[in-house]
């Protein structure tokens, strides 16, 4: 009998001209970066695996993403992980470490939120995954990964502001590393949602879930993720993200924390 299934939705973040509240949250937001203008989110993230992931125990993900404003409210953005998974003796070698899989992207803006409207933001994002990481090891899916989903972004009264992403993954599947599904081929609804709120000038706090679908019966591994987090702004341009993470199900880190950076680069 054909089930729905849950796993992890795995995503960047976008940007806007400036620094932005929206990492380290994997959540999208609406905006795009500026014409001509350069957006810099570095984070490191290291995760504690489920024991049903066995006899891989951690994995740490440096990720380094560079967003380039085209104008028209279009973006285009590329990404690539360094990985490093610890395994148990069992395994040789016990510290594969290199580079994941390469990420590009583009994002288009077709609506922006105005004062005193109730309409919402809106952006449609496309991700294309190349496999540029090692199978064998673990570091790369081996898969070229197709995914496409929208982002609706919402300000709400006392300065919150939602953002909900809403997608498809066409080809490939959602891992990075050993997180994540290794065993999809397409075929996957994905979905995030994140709270935040500006809570003085310089910090910015809130809470990201993010999941994914996928009626393929032989999808066994489920994941879903929550994410606490902010970041304290440094200046108008530069930023320092942190986060905490508790996952469920086998794919899912069993907890992890993540450190990082958002930075505008001076014209």
């Amino acid at each position: 009998m054909r089930r729905w299934t849950t796993c992890w939705l795995v995503v960047a973040a976008g940007s806007i001209g400036v620094a932005r509240a929206q990492q380290p949250f994997y959540t999208d937001d609406a905006d795009v970066t500026a014409r001509g203008g350069v957006h810099v989110e570095c984070f490191n993230e290291h995760d504690w695996l489920q024991p049903s992931q066995a006899p891989h125990l951690q994995q740490n993900t440096f990720n380094m993403k560079v967003n380039y404003g085209m104008g028209r409210n279009l973006e285009l953005d590329m990404d690539v992980p360094i990985i490093t998974i610890v395994n148990d003796g069992s395994i040789v070698p016990q510290r594969p470490a290199g580079f994941g899989d390469l990420d590009f992207g583009v994002k288009y803006n077709f609506h922006q939120e105005r004062d005193g409207s109730a309409v919402p933001a809106f952006s449609l994002v496309s991700y294309i995954e190349v496999p540029t990481g090692e199978v064998s090891t673990g570091l790369g899916s081996g898969l070229v990964d197709v995914w496409i989903y929208v982002v609706v972004q919402k300000t709400l009264p006392k300065d919150f502001v939602a953002h909900l992403n809403g997608g498809y993954l066409f080809h490939g599947n959602t891992s990075t590393g050993t997180v994540g599904i290794t065993t999809a081929r397409g075929h996957v609804a994905t979905m995030g949602g994140s709270l935040v709120r500006k809570v003085s000038e310089a910090v910015t706090l809130g809470i990201d879930i993010t999941a994914a679908a996928t009626r393929n019966a032989a999808l066994e591994r489920e994941q879903l993720q929550v994410m606490f987090g902010g970041n304290y702004a440094l200046g108008r341009n530069f930023t320092v993200d942190a986060g905490v993470i508790a996952g469920h199900y086998t794919a899912s880190p069993r907890y992890g924390i993540q450190l990082g950076f958002s930075w505008d680069v001076p014209d």
